[in-house]
């Protein structure tokens, strides 16, 4: 007898203005919302999409993030970062994550999924590891947009899918994940702008 396939839809992040955008910031985001921070998703996965004024330029905010072989520049959880051998910054390299005591992993083995320099996207997936985050894959893109007085902002959006665990809610789920993820972009901010201001 065949299994019902579990019904899938497409996440909609397009359609939700994140916090700290305003509406019209985020009108010029949504054709990259649409193309970099969509996901199939059903009921046994969650999905969010974040936002952060950065103040730095696109590039200097660029060439922090696009460093997959040192996220500790700015993520606050991870201890040390190792690369495979014959790393060499492209798609499918892997990078072996060691987590800060403390959180309920210790941990993570990372492949770069995305690595786009001309539009400034990046991406990757955990693929092994001693953590409860599976099947999670996050794309992070970086954005100059026109604000409302006539200036420019740079903005980066990070985006994520990831499994809920069983005997854990959705709402646990994205509760953990969106914090990670939020204090990761404040400290990416703030590494930048200290980079800005050298």
């Amino acid at each position: 007898m065949e299994e019902a396939a579990i019904p899938t839809s497409l996440s909609a992040h397009h359609e939700v203005v994140p916090p700290g955008l305003a509406q019209d910031e985020f009108q010029h985001l949504i054709p990259a919302v649409i193309q970099f921070h969509n996901y199939p998703i059903n009921s046994g996965r969650c999905s969010s999409l974040h936002a952060q004024r950065v103040k730095a330029t696109p590039d200097d905010v660029w060439s922090i993030l696009r460093r997959f072989d040192m996220p500790q520049n700015y993520k606050h959880f991870i201890k040390s970062c190792t690369v495979r051998e014959g790393f060499s910054m492209t798609v499918g390299d892997l990078r072996d994550v060691s987590v800060v005591s403390g959180l309920p992993a210790a941990t993570s083995t990372e492949r770069l999924d995305i690595l786009d320099d001309k539009r400034r996207v990046t991406g990757f997936s955990i693929i092994g590891g001693d953590h409860r985050l599976r099947n999670y894959k996050s794309v992070t893109s970086v954005h100059e947009v026109e604000c409302g007085d006539g200036g420019t902002a740079t903005v980066v959006l990070e985006s994520y899918v990831v499994d809920v665990p069983e005997g854990n809610t959705e709402e646990d789920t994205r509760l953990f994940a969106d914090t990670v993820v939020k204090l990761n972009l404040q400290k990416l901010a703030s590494v930048a702008e200290a980079g800005e201001e050298r």
